[in-house]
């Protein structure tokens, strides 16, 4: 079995500057560091002469600055959306009026699944609500300009309306918050879902890019083997969280206090969201009980 991913948390954002990262790529990061966001968000700039800008990040306004600034004298032809998290689409509204590209993504604002009764979405202040692209995108459909050709893979997992891009000819991809280098994506319902992301790690393993240019934090430089680990973390994980359900833990808090015992506090509360999407999928597959449907309060039992 592979082992888990190292992880690299070495990472220069040169806020404000864009710094070439690869043959016609340039990263700008945004000033809006958190225990979420790392460093800061990463937009990149593809192409030459006529461009796409790939994720313009939050409604920052020194952040637009150091955009036009690296952009003048250059067509932005297009602006790509990987989903819709306030940390990465907003600012795309903005650079479309000053520029007239087109946006494109893979669509709205929505969670992996509905709301149960009485249920609230603890991120629905993070959700983009207001975006909506110019033009959808599905899987394997691609847009052009001077030099370059990005290839759409929908990657649902960490949003249900995520999307990476790949660089054709490259072997670069775009894997904005599905695959990072520094940490484990976020999978937190209803807006991720465990399933659809483990399904999107299979699809992206499927390939044989060199590079994965993420969201957050540096370059993850061997990705097969990369996600190969990611991959085997999560089942390592699942199987803790199973571990801990046979053993007597009835609830989500109390599974965390074990299994993440290790972690900033501040993250207890997104780990006890992505328990729960290891426990929707484990309930969907018959290995574990719920009392109800799978939610943060509910009680579990051994299937």
């Amino acid at each position: 079995m592979s082992e888990e991913p190292e992880f690299r948390r070495d990472f220069d954002p040169a806020h404000g500057r864009a710094v070439p990262v690869a043959p016609g790529v340039e990263r700008v990061t945004v000033n809006n560091p958190s225990p979420f966001t790392f460093h800061g968000t990463n937009s990149y700039i593809v192409g030459d002469r006529s461009v796409c800008v790939i994720d313009p990040g939050p409604d920052n306004e020194a952040h637009l600055d150091a955009l036009m600034t690296a952009l003048k004298g250059r067509e932005v032809t297009h602006i790509a959306v990987s989903h819709t998290h306030r940390d990465h689409s907003p600012l795309s509204r903005r650079l479309k009026e000053l520029t007239g590209a087109t946006i494109v993504a893979e669509g709205p604002h929505r969670s992996a699944r509905p709301l149960h009764n009485g249920e609230v979405n603890p991120f629905a202040e993070s959700g983009d609500s207001d975006f909506v692209p110019d033009l959808a995108l599905g899987h394997g459909d691609r847009i052009e300009g001077d030099g370059w050709v990005l290839e759409t893979l929908l990657t649902p997992g960490h949003c249900a309306n995520h999307a990476a891009f790949a660089l054709v000819g490259q072997d670069i991809v775009f894997s904005a918050d599905h695959v990072m280098a520094w940490a484990t994506s976020i999978v937190a319902p209803p807006d991720g879902a465990m399933a659809d992301y483990m399904a999107s790690l299979d699809m992206l393993l499927e390939r044989d890019d060199r590079l994965y240019l993420p969201g957050h934090g540096g370059p993850v430089e061997d990705p097969r083997s990369f996600c190969r680990g990611l991959r085997t973390h999560r089942r390592m994980r699942e199987r803790a969280v199973l571990d801990r359900i046979q053993k007597g833990d009835r609830f989500i808090a109390d599974i965390v206090k074990v299994i993440y015992r290790d972690t900033d506090p501040r993250l207890h509360g997104a780990a006890a969201l992505s328990v729960l999407a290891h426990l929707e999928d484990l309930v969907g597959r018959g290995a574990v009980l719920c009392d109800g449907p799978p939610a943060l309060a509910s009680l579990y039992l051994p299937g």
